[in-house]
């Protein structure tokens, strides 16, 4: 297969320059394909550029190819929707690496390491916690009798 660039256009508003080609092939090329022929052609990584598509006409063997070609992976990723591919393999990647952390964390979990506690703290009761509660709001209600009573008459 041989590559012919057609029409090349600098869109410098996106960072990209805009391609468009010819290949002549007996079959439909692979967008695999179609991407390293273009990196090669242009010296260029083959992630930064976004195929938009491979036409062809009915009983002919040159194929028409439009594609974007990127400056850097980062334009690309802000400018260029992911197809429902690339979605699901970014969907399956996470799904595998919170899996990975959790069977790490089970793995910690089965056996924990014995560290020796020299601070001794008595263990607090649930009674113990609500007579301190309790304590605060007597101590509350104590602050507002002390107050004139004068005051509790003008108010009313």
């Amino acid at each position: 297969m041989e590559l012919k660039i057609i029409d090349k256009k600098d869109n410098l508003l996106f960072n990209r320059k805009e391609i468009e080609a010819s290949v002549g092939a007996e079959v439909t090329p692979r967008r695999q394909e179609i991407k390293e022929l273009i990196s090669e052609k242009l010296s260029i990584p083959p992630e930064v550029i976004k195929l938009k598509g491979i036409h062809g006409k009915f009983g002919s063997k040159n194929f028409t190819i439009k594609a974007n070609v990127y400056n850097s992976i980062e334009d690309k990723e802000k400018i260029e929707p992911k197809s429902k591919k690339e979605k699901e393999e970014e969907k399956k990647a996470a799904e595998q690496a919170t899996a990975e952390e959790t069977q790490v964390q089970e793995t910690s979990v089965e056996n924990p390491k014995k560290v020796e506690d020299t601070s001794v703290t008595p263990p607090t009761t649930h009674e113990e916690t609500s007579n301190d509660k309790n304590s605060e709001d007597v101590n509350k209600t104590s602050e507002n009798k002390s107050e004139p009573s004068g005051e509790a008459n003008k108010t009313e």
